[in-house]
């Protein structure tokens, strides 16, 4: 694997400056996913000035109410970038975080607000304008590098530990830690638990929410009651998924690692997006071959068909349904707006 990668990395830096270029702008316009889940790519969406306004990995992003995009990005000069849906930059905020990797959306009495996770060991609650409204700052039940929250229906705060002790930590509304579980296991038949647990969500598409996790080197989506007892999950073969985002019956994941053909390991530059229905089946995949299932009803291995993409880490589906792919360690490049066709 070592050497492959060398291979690829050497091969792109000798790349032309030219073909490099070429290679990118190629599939600008370009119709990527499947059934009634295609949409056209527009890598030219963002208008701000990267001199000005630089990105080092745009992590995440979220429209709100009044219909801005919120991008956060571990860029500590600005780590909140503020966009129209016709890319102009509206506004910026930044907390100093080197580590800025979550970015939850949720309101309270009406008004909105922010749940920020740095990798760095921080959680911390704010306002649209990046004013810090609450930390959590239990130190004897802390995640060690955060990188996501859930908000529950009654306002309890869920933090998973993806990059550190792979426990999901449950708070009250006020920062006070009520349970843990899940934690860490290589084992895949130890279902509760995660390797690299990624991202987590509130799934509101059955009667009853469940919270759902990421579990992104064993390519599987996990769900819990909200009291956290393991409920079910389902591998996807070949889905280096980054966090699960639910829009009505739909749940949407960027995929930042992907395989080959005949090869199931996560490569980078690899990524594209999954579209699952609300029987959890992938009904598109943008930037990767046509989904399939077995006769037995399991999913046939995923991998990228075209690189629209390099390493998607997260997707924000809009109010028109269409997508804005972020991405991780890309050349510092913007979201890349893809239309509803």
């Amino acid at each position: 694997m070592f050497t492959r990668r060398r291979f690829i990395a050497t091969s792109a830096m000798a790349m032309p400056a030219f073909l490099a270029k070429s290679a990118e702008e190629s599939y600008h316009g370009e119709i990527i996913g499947h059934g009634d889940f295609k949409y056209r790519v527009d890598k030219k969406w963002c208008k701000a000035d990267p001199k000005k306004f630089p990105v080092k990995n745009c992590h995440e992003m979220v429209q709100t109410p009044d219909g801005r995009l919120f991008l956060f990005t571990d860029e500590a000069k600005n780590n909140m970038l503020i966009f129209s849906t016709d890319g102009e930059l509206l506004d910026s905020w930044t907390l100093n975080l080197k580590g800025a990797h979550g970015l939850t959306l949720n309101t309270e009495c009406d008004q909105p607000f922010f749940m920020l996770c740095d990798t760095r060991g921080r959680v911390i609650k704010t306002d649209l304008d990046g004013k810090i409204l609450m930390e959590l700052n239990d130190k004897k039940n802390r995640a060690t590098n955060p990188t996501e929250t859930a908000i529950g229906p009654n306002g309890d705060i869920y933090v998973i530990d993806g990059y550190g002790t792979q426990y999901i930590f449950q708070y009250n509304s006020e920062g006070k830690f009520i349970r843990k579980f899940g934690g860490k296991s290589t084992q895949a038949s130890n279902k509760h638990k995660f390797m690299q647990g990624h991202g987590i969500a509130l799934d509101t598409r059955e009667k009853t929410p469940l919270l759902i996790c990421s579990a992104r080197l064993r390519n599987e989506f996990k769900w819990f009651t909200l009291d956290g007892k393991f409920v079910k999950s389902i591998y996807l073969p070949g889905v280096y998924m980054s966090r699960p985002v639910i829009d009505g019956d739909f749940l949407y994941s960027g995929v930042c690692f992907g395989g080959f053909e005949n090869d199931y390991r996560g490569w980078p530059n690899r990524g594209y997006i999954v579209v699952l229905n609300k029987d959890n089946k992938v009904i598109s995949a943008p930037g990767a071959h046509q989904p399939k299932y077995s006769p037995k009803g399991d999913l046939l291995h995923l991998y990228q068909k075209k690189p629209v993409f390099k390493n998607v880490h997260d997707v924000c589906v809009d109010k028109d349904k269409n997508l804005y792919a972020c991405q991780w360690n890309a050349g510092r490049v913007y979201p890349y707006k893809l239309y509803k066709s």
